[in-house]
């Protein structure tokens, strides 16, 4: 550990009251704690170095040994923070915060070193079925889910009744106990969980007969999802809090919401573009025409010029789906394909034929669009 000064360290000065230094330890705990600076070795060193500064300045004993002789004083006496490892911070400053977890109603962490034991729900998971129209525009989904509900009879106490649920006289709710052991080096203290309550701070004399003393039951919920526009196939949504109820008043799990596309009769999707697939005949292709097409939106009309050639990709801008949580959209394409007809009548054929010697039906890259035209209205009247 920093053998920097502790006065320096918490940021107070030296004829700062308990009042002060409190403060501004529990300032830095926040600021520094594992939770919310996970993997960040040198948050978890300042989080160390700020408990040991605590540890001394907040004992009057410990701290008049240190005006007197510095951080000699207290490692003469086997006192300072120099060996505590992150269970021994999170047991023995509990008083800063108030109960055993320190920094539970900053974090909603768990138990630490022995506190109190508040335990979280598990977590749900269900799919949520989606039209392309629904993925294109968003949309609020109502959705009944069979879950672990707080017993009702018990209010999740898991007591029979209130006379059996109390605070555990071993801890007094804490959830931990405490021991100071003499050794060479000078008093020890140790934390560990409360043997009488296992670290719930209650004790119940007589279980709930309808929860069995777990404090649950099976219920429904009719949970409301706002959904939004561009959510895509195996996007996960979560709704904290929506899922399993915890034993005995704990923290509800997660809803994990799993979106699956349902798939377009006609349209097909490409990322945030949309496409559909066109067949028109070779007609059309050569004297071009007007079609009706399917669009997120509804029908869309659009032209086909004379002389359109198989596999021509036709857009319909900002006709595609948004992106998450953006204005910009993507377009709408259609994939022009000739159809060629398997089979003929007699008639046809003999027409077909006739075309089939023509020049213009021969590929010849670089001839007019017009002369074209002009030529194929020449052949059907």
């Amino acid at each position: 550990m920093s053998k920097r000064d502790y006065y320096d360290i918490l940021g107070v000065a030296r004829g700062a009251d308990a009042s002060e230094i409190k403060s501004a330890y529990r300032k830095l705990a926040i600021k520094y704690h594992p939770d919310k600076n996970p993997d960040n070795k040198e948050a978890e060193e300042k989080f160390k170095e700020a408990a040991e500064a605590y540890e001394i300045l907040s004992n009057p004993e410990k701290r008049q040994r240190y005006d007197q002789f510095g951080h000699a004083g207290n490692s003469a006496q086997g006192f300072g923070g120099g060996g505590m490892n992150m269970d021994d911070i999170f047991s023995q400053f509990g008083d800063i915060f108030g109960g055993g977890n320190p920094f539970e109603s900053f974090f909603g962490g768990g138990s630490r070193g022995g506190g109190r034991r508040v335990q979280k729900g598990t977590n749900l998971r269900i799919k949520v079925k989606l039209t392309l129209d629904e993925i294109a525009k968003g949309v609020e989904k109502k959705v009944k889910v069979n879950k672990q509900v707080s017993c009702a009879t018990c209010n999740g106490t898991g007591a029979k009744d209130k006379s059996s649920y109390h605070t555990c006289n071993t801890c007094g709710g804490s959830g931990s106990v405490r021991r100071v052991t003499n050794t060479i080096l000078g008093q020890m203290q140790t934390t560990s969980t409360c043997p009488t309550c296992n670290g719930e701070g209650v004790e119940i004399t007589a279980k709930c007969t309808t929860c069995k003393g777990e404090g649950l039951t099976r219920g429904e919920e009719t949970i409301s999802i706002n959904i939004p526009a561009g959510v895509s196939e195996g996007m996960q949504l979560s709704m904290s809090g929506k899922g399993n109820a915890a034993p005995r008043g704990g923290i509800p799990g997660d809803l994990i919401i799993l979106v699956e596309e349902v798939p377009h009769e006609q349209l097909k999707r490409d990322g945030i573009n949309v496409i559909y697939d066109l067949y028109i005949n070779f007609a059309d292709a050569a004297l071009g025409t007007s079609v009706e097409i399917p669009t997120i939106d509804g029908k869309a009309k659009i032209k086909i010029d004379p002389g359109t050639q198989g596999g021509k990709i036709l857009r319909l801008k900002g006709k595609g789906i948004p992106e998450v949580n953006s204005y910009h959209k993507g377009d709408q394409l259609i994939y022009v394909n000739v159809w060629t007809p398997k089979a003929v009548s007699s008639e046809e054929k003999a027409l077909l034929e006739k075309l089939r010697e023509s020049p213009n039906f021969k590929p010849q890259p670089g001839r007019s669009e017009k002369s074209f035209f002009e030529r194929i209205k020449e052949y059907f009247e």
